[in-house]
């Protein structure tokens, strides 16, 4: 198994991307600590980790809080006495995160402490446990709208987003020769609730697909299999990449219909 014997944290795993991170990587053998604001969400894939015959705890966290993030990695530490893989995945996009122009600035700060503030903070206390294990591997969740503009206005989102990508390029030059590894892990849109929440306007949705080469958005499972790589030793050499799932969208000059 791909993950034998090493410890994972991965954030927002009630839902999503998270959830079928938790799937896959307690099937390759990690023991799972699921992280989210949901509790029953994330109580709810361990119990389907433990039927599946995988170990998994959950631990309530919210990532914008460093005193959770730190609570988290303590209690991981205390379960499993190490960790070697945190994939901070747990991230938001309001409804309300628009042009720059109209988005407030209540919204920008939301965006920020979560999807950029929270990956900060889950390197902040992992990285030290790391560094007793021995070693680990960081994934932090960007986007491919950290490398190109977002064909519909979301200023807070794709902000936040370019920020984890220079973030984690600085943490891998800082932590190589310490044998801590972390990767940018840039999907294209995905098939998950949150986004079929926002495209439920038939004109929104039309207007992202026509940008994407394949003509469907991913499934989670997709993003949550590169995931899967970069958690594994597979993937030793591999650090401060920006590793882009996209299906050619940032390939992409023109679509064709």
């Amino acid at each position: 198994m791909r993950l034998q014997d090493k410890v994972a944290i991965i954030t927002g795993a009630g839902s999503g991307i998270g959830r079928e991170a938790a799937l896959i990587f307690a099937r390759e053998g990690a023991q799972v600590v699921v992280a989210d604001m949901n509790d029953d969400a994330g109580e709810k894939t361990v119990e389907d980790i433990g039927a599946a015959g995988g170990e998994a705890i959950f631990v309530s966290t919210n990532v914008a809080q460093a005193a959770s993030v730190q609570a988290l990695v303590q209690q991981t530490e205390e379960r499993f006495g190490r960790l070697d893989v945190i994939f901070n995945n747990a991230g938001i996009f309001p409804d309300a995160d628009g042009s720059v122009l109209d988005t407030t600035e209540e919204i920008w700060d939301l965006v920020m402490n979560v999807n950029l503030k929270g990956v900060f903070l889950g390197c902040k206390y992992a990285i030290p446990a790391m560094q007793r294990a021995g070693g680990g591997s960081i994934i932090n969740v960007a986007s491919f709208v950290a490398l190109v503009g977002a064909a519909t206005p979301q200023i807070a989102y794709t902000a936040s987003k370019g920020g984890v990508l220079s973030m984690t390029r600085e943490i891998a030059v800082e932590f190589a020769r310490q044998n801590i590894r972390a990767n940018a892990l840039c999907p294209g849109p995905v098939a998950t609730p949150l986004l079929q929440s926002i495209l439920s306007d038939p004109a929104k949705l039309a207007r992202r697909l026509v940008h994407i080469p394949p003509g469907r958005f991913a499934q989670a499972q997709e993003i949550a299999n590169a995931a899967l790589y970069l958690a594994s030793d597979e993937s030793s050499y591999v650090n401060g990449a920006t590793f882009v799932v996209d299906g050619g969208i940032t390939a992409a000059y023109v679509t064709p219909e």
